[in-house]
């Protein structure tokens, strides 16, 4: 790491925003509290905007809706015990889906007596947010603050991104010391070997039907001018929705769950993994059975031989990598692109049908929003088995930790990270109501956000699974609210959407609303 000049006299309030604004933080995400309040302190003077939202827990969810539409860390500002765990499901959240979020919060002050009923106690706050974070670090002084903050940068953005928690000692924060600045570290792109590359050229080079399988460890355009020099159908996991625009010949779209996927993985005889976990929660139904070779992409060399063991394992950044295996190609023997279009209606297929309940809503979307959209889904029956497969939008998803309340703030943070983009927030009638609170933060901040909801009287999939166990139905049915009504009391828009071209209508107006819009969307049964 780079030391910069000492600075002399300033407090660890302060150090923590310098720290922040000198890795190009200009938004964090939070609620002030009586132990964080000289952090904010300085944060207008070193021009970092303060999102409000009205749970920690939301806090978290639009930090890392804004990380994965910016592409920069986001980071949540919390006090202090009970905000810090507010945030830990979402920090969960982000860690499952590969997702630089970095928590900051005060801690007990330096030399605290455990037990003494301090304000906010917690036993061991550090060390329950190191069990859902990629780590968790107390800060042990004022002047060490920099270097923890550019570590943590670092650990977010070099190899895999994960969560980071930092917990500053309260009293550390309004203590003055000299600190010398430590300038953001630059964590080098990581790629294979040239021995790898060239065995796994070499495999490609010679396949008759490739394969690719693309997670959203492959985002750029090496995905798409691979696929094009192989002539190969690319399929995505749900955080690699939309790695290839899926209007192009080439594209089969998410869902790795479908039979269809099943097949195709065992038909190619080779299948190139790309920032893919191959895991069991983009799986479904077991493990993917391959019968030709495998070359696989990751950046985090573990992953590799995780879910799938391949015949040529290249461990480095996906789109670094691919990029490089362009450049080693030839042309590939091209699968017919009538074979590509058979596979794609097969899957489709199957993805309609699947769906079938709720594809009148994501004609509605992609309608009213446009492909160039984005929208945040949550753990709801309409995402999983409708907008994965259909949406033509770009798909935020809580796929791996499968949290409810995800899809409202994490469009608020999408909102913000992309201004003048088109983003929605697409929910159920359940997991609606963890977050719902936060329509009121999308109101002060006067986003033009549609937030569907759509409502199947309660938490509709374990209702199903109870039935299909043959057990007693208890605890699943939900009498709705006036959701419409709801959304005013909270400042926003409330309206109703009984069919396609309502909804489509309902889109459209609320992306020029001057607040956000709840929609409320009865599920057709």
């Amino acid at each position: 790491m780079t030391t910069m000049p000492a600075i002399s006299g300033i407090s660890g309030g302060e150090a923590v925003v310098r720290a922040l604004a000198a890795h190009g933080v200009d938004t964090v995400f939070g609620i002030p509290g009586t132990h964080n309040l000289e952090i904010y302190r300085h944060l207008p003077a070193y021009g970092v905007r303060h999102v409000l939202t009205r749970h920690e827990q939301g806090a978290g969810y639009a930090a890392d809706g804004y990380a994965r539409v910016s592409g920069r860390p986001g980071v949540v500002l919390v006090t202090s015990g009970p905000a810090t765990l507010n945030a830990a499901a979402a920090i969960g959240q982000a860690y499952s889906d590969s997702v630089p979020v970095l928590l900051l919060s005060p801690g007990m002050p330096s030399g605290h007596v455990a037990g003494c009923g301090y304000l906010h106690e917690t036993r061991d706050q550090s060390r329950a947010l190191d069990s859902v974070a990629a780590y968790s670090h107390r800060v042990g002084g004022v002047a060490a603050i920099p270097a923890a903050v550019a570590s943590a940068f670092a650990a977010m953005t070099g190899g895999r991104p994960r969560p980071v928690h930092l917990e500053i000692p309260l009293d550390l924060l309004d203590r003055r010391a000299v600190v010398a600045d430590v300038a953001p570290v630059l964590p080098p792109v990581r790629v294979p070997g040239a021995a790898e590359l060239s065995q796994a050229a070499r495999l490609l080079a010679g396949a008759a039907r490739p394969l690719v399988i693309a997670g959203g460890g492959a985002r750029g355009a090496a995905v798409r001018e691979l696929a094009e020099r192989l002539g190969a159908p690319v399929v995505t996991s749900a955080n690699g929705k939309g790695v290839l625009a899926e209007d192009h010949p080439l594209a089969l779209g998410a869902g790795l769950h479908l039979p269809a996927v099943r097949e195709l993985a065992a038909w190619a005889d080779v299948v190139l993994v790309a920032g893919c976990e191959l895991a069991p929660s983009d799986l479904w139904n077991g493990p993917l059975e391959f019968t030709g070779a495998v070359v696989r992409v990751d950046v985090d060399p573990a992953q590799i031989v995780t879910n799938a063991v391949p015949d040529v394992a290249l461990a480095g950044d996906a789109p670094a990598t691919l990029d490089r295996l362009v450049h080693l190609l030839g042309d590939g023997v091209a699968v017919p692109r009538e074979e590509v279009a058979r596979w794609r209606a097969l899957k489709d297929g199957q993805a309609r049908a699947e769906g079938a309940r709720w594809e009148w809503i994501v004609r509605a979307l992609n309608s009213g929003l446009g492909p160039e959209a984005v929208v945040a889904g949550d753990s709801a029956m309409v995402c999983y088995y409708g907008a994965l497969t259909g949406l033509r939008a770009r798909f935020l998803y809580p796929t791996g930790y499968g949290t409810l309340g995800y899809g409202l703030p994490a469009a608020i943070g999408a909102a913000l990270a992309s201004p003048g983009r088109a983003v929605a927030a697409l929910m159920g009638d359940g997991g609606v109501m963890f977050t719902v609170a936060e329509l009121a933060a999308a109101a002060q901040l006067g986003l033009a956000l549609p937030v569907v909801v759509v409502d199947n009287g309660g938490y509709g999939e374990i209702r199903a699974e109870m039935a299909a166990r043959d057990d007693p139905r208890q605890a699943v049915d939900l009498p709705s609210p006036d959701f419409p009504l709801l959304a005013r009391a909270l400042g926003a828009r409330g309206l109703r959407a009984d069919d396609e071209t309502t909804l489509t209508s309902a889109l459209r107006e609320a992306l020029s609303a001057d607040r956000p819009t709840l929609i409320h969307v009865r599920e057709s049964p």
